[in-house]
């Protein structure tokens, strides 16, 4: 039942990374500002 756990793991850090970086493009990046932004 190892691979479970594994395949859980994978699954919740990749969920982590997608919402992260979804998160970073609506709310933008540290030390950006407003004007040096292209959309």
């Amino acid at each position: 039942m190892w691979y479970f756990a594994w395949i859980l793991g994978v699954t919740l850090a990749a969920t982590v990374s997608i919402l992260n970086a979804m998160w970073l493009e609506v709310n933008g990046y540290e030390g950006e500002s407003e004007h040096e932004r292209s959309d």
